[in-house]
């Protein structure tokens, strides 16, 4: 199992202008433990709904990468948006799952993952241009490249360590992260 800080960190090094859109809980704090950026779009209170708002970004600015970094619980709340990503095929969308197997941010209970369900083989049904399970840190290269700069939509299905890490919690006034994105993704890019 993957440790999902490291992960995060490595996939989110030198980012540049990628778009980035974090999920309730763990997935959040994995991003803002890489440092508070404003192209940081968190989800509070928003579960199952990562990827569709990642989608939405993608639709509507077809000029940017966007990555969403969630969970396996937030995307099995939302699992219908995979097929709709299939369907619109946004060229410029990276999904990446820390799955744990468990719904961290209620208390550790086993998810579906846990029982065998295979969210890649969903992607792959759902006509991800790229799907990959990353049990390998020394793969990080080859997904950073998918992020920023394959034809999507991408997927990347990381099986992280189910191990507590640190709270590192961003903003949770939720208009104050809108204003702060939305003003940095709209500035021109050098």
């Amino acid at each position: 199992m993957l440790d999902r800080r490291e992960l995060v960190a490595r996939l989110l090094a030198d980012r540049g202008d990628l778009l980035v859109v974090t999920g309730l809980g763990t997935a959040t704090f994995d991003v803002a433990a890489c440092g508070d950026h404003p192209l940081n779009f968190h989800l509070w209170s928003a579960m199952g709904s990562t990827a569709a708002v990642g989608l939405g970004l993608a639709l509507a600015r077809p000029d940017r990468r966007v990555a969403v970094i969630t969970g396996d619980g937030d995307l099995l709340m939302g699992l219908g948006t995979l097929a709709t990503i299939g369907v619109k095929q946004p060229a410029n969308l990276s999904i990446v799952v820390l799955d744990n197997a468990h719904y961290a941010a209620t208390g550790m209970q086993a998810s579906h993952t846990a029982a065998g369900i295979d969210l890649a083989k969903t992607a792959e049904a759902c006509r991800f241009a790229h799907v990959a399970s990353l049990d390998d840190l020394a793969e990080t290269a080859e997904m950073r490249k998918w992020l920023y700069g394959a034809v999507g939509p991408n997927f990347i299905l990381a099986r992280v360590a189910s191990t507590k890490q640190p709270r590192v919690i961003p903003s949770r006034d939720g208009h104050a992260i809108k204003q702060r994105f939305l003003a940095a993704s709209e500035a021109k890019q050098n």
